[in-house]
């Protein structure tokens, strides 16, 4: 592809289980093709365990490190994908929920697919934004105090002085990696 996100570093993370497969692996292929250097951050670190569906088990995927030790200012961007079981398990995590605030405070983008902006409901950044996810999502934002839910493939929002860019499903895939790559490379 190209080298327009050279010398950008994006964090993705997850909890070591039920993760929907292509919302972490396109979106990590795609920066790194745009050159971005990306690290995939678990709960535990190490290995972590794709779904497809939510039901069916797929591959594994190895994380480079746990999330305790990771920080905001060592990174451009996050992104969290979606899988109801690993945007559940993220949204309790207290490392999951310290790293949002922290990139949301310091002004940077952060990316949530599917189920994943319930990770952000729970670090209490969604008062103000307006987004989308999968729907049945929609009253829990709207009940965390989202400005507004939209229903389409990506919704970029930029209130509170951080860029925020949500997509619904794997279908939206390809807007959600261009609206990541798009932001990351006007910051």
């Amino acid at each position: 592809m190209s080298n327009q996100l050279a010398g950008r570093k994006v964090l993705f993370i997850t909890a070591n289980t039920g993760i929907e497969r292509d919302e972490l692996v396109k979106p990590l292929e795609a920066l790194k093709a745009h050159g971005a250097e990306v690290t995939h951050g678990s709960s535990e670190g190490g290995t972590t365990q794709t779904f497809v569906g939510d039901t069916e088990k797929d591959r594994t995927v190895e994380s480079q490190t746990a999330l305790a030790g990771l920080k905001a200012a060592d990174f451009d961007a996050l992104v969290i994908p979606g899988g109801t079981v690993n945007a559940d398990t993220l949204r309790l995590d207290e490392n999951a929920q310290r790293l949002v605030k922290e990139f949301a405070d310091a002004g940077k983008v952060i990316a949530a697919i599917c189920h994943g902006p319930w990770v952000l409901i729970n670090a209490g950044v969604i008062p103000g934004k307006t987004l989308t996810s999968y729907p049945s999502v929609r009253l829990d934002l709207e009940n965390a105090g989202a400005e507004g839910w939209v229903d389409a493939e990506v919704k970029q929002c930029e209130a509170n002085g951080w860029t925020l860019i949500t997509s619904r499903t794997p279908k939206d895939i390809p807007a959600f990696n261009d609206a990541i790559a798009a932001a990351i490379e006007g910051k």
